[in-house]
């Protein structure tokens, strides 16, 4: 039921994820932030309060935190395991940094990293050359398959041990229901959950390049002697009504159009993850929808409430 069910989102602290958020809002954990230099300590929002008038999602699951207190204010399906697409590439980028790898290094794409599984188009010819930066970022970007193919191909051992590494950073960050069976989300066996996928969105911003990389809002680079521009996949980090740390976006069949962020509203940072949305547009569309409905809940409203609750 789609169009009709009543959407509850969660907005989660990623980090120190302290067991499953109860239904009154119970805080999750302390994230590490990625503060801008004008944001302040503010009260935190209460979930009950926030159940109250829920906006409607059309995202099958989803998990909205608010960062600072990690309390969990709507969610909806955080513990279904479900096909992740693209935001694989977020745990592929933790994998190709923390192996300390050069990133000025010249790697090459080949017939290998073309995708002979969904026929899906690259605008990376085979041959191109690139820096493993270069790489990363389009990965990041404009969710190039071919760029993180070949990063993981490139990686000591190959892709079996790029593999390997993916899965054991996940053991090792908590993501207990998380399985990685590729580097690009081409395969549907890449599963998450809405809560492991805080935890991982968590992680991921605690590199610089990430979150630069994953916000770029476009970059050129030259393949073959000739200038091609790639644009980032999420349009929000080109709406000046954002202010977005960390973006990933992903789409295959099994997992229906993906979207999480990290970003500030009203001042404050939340942790966005929208999965299994039906339509091109209905990721981003409740995104949107998410912040009017923040900014119509002025955060001393819910702190009133809350002291009211304590008594």
């Amino acid at each position: 039921m789609r169009g009709s069910a009543r959407f509850g989102i969660v907005l989660i602290v990623l980090f120190g994820l302290a067991g499953r958020a109860g239904a009154g809002g119970n805080p999750v954990g302390q994230l590490a932030v990625a503060n801008p230099s004008s944001a302040q300590a503010r009260p935190a929002l209460l979930a009950a309060e926030a159940r109250a008038d829920d906006p409607e999602l059309r995202s099958e699951a989803f998990l909205i935190v608010d960062q600072r207190s990690g309390r969990v204010l709507l969610e909806r399906n955080a513990a279904r395991v479900a096909p992740i697409a693209s935001l694989t590439k977020l745990m592929t980028a933790m994998v190709v940094l923390d192996s300390k790898q050069s990133l000025s290094e010249t790697l090459q794409v080949s017939y290998q990293d073309v995708d002979t599984l969904r026929k899906s188009r690259s605008r990376l010819p085979v041959g191109a050359r690139l820096s493993r930066q270069e790489l990363l970022r389009l990965a990041l970007m404009a969710s190039e398959n071919r760029a993180a193919s070949a990063l993981a191909r490139n990686h000591p051992g190959g892709m079996r041990a790029f593999v390997q590494a993916m899965n054991a950073k996940a053991r090792a960050l908590g993501l207990q229901r998380t399985r990685f069976a590729e580097s690009t989300g081409l395969s549907a066996g890449n599963v998450s959950t809405p809560r492991d996928l805080a935890r991982l969105v968590q992680a991921a911003a605690s590199y610089p390049l990430i979150r630069n990389f994953s916000t770029d809002s476009e970059h050129a680079v030259t393949i073959n002697g000739r200038v091609r521009e790639f644009r980032n996949t999420n349009n929000l980090v080109r709406d000046p009504q954002w202010d977005i740390g960390l973006s990933k976006t992903g789409y295959i069949k099994e997992a229906g159009r993906c979207l999480v962020m990290q970003a500030w509203v009203q001042e404050r940072p939340l942790l966005i993850v929208l999965l299994d949305s039906f339509g091109r547009y209905t990721r981003t569309a409740d995104a949107r929808r998410l912040r009017n409905w923040l900014a119509e809940h002025p955060w001393k409203r819910a702190l009133a409430a809350q002291q009211a609750s304590a008594g």
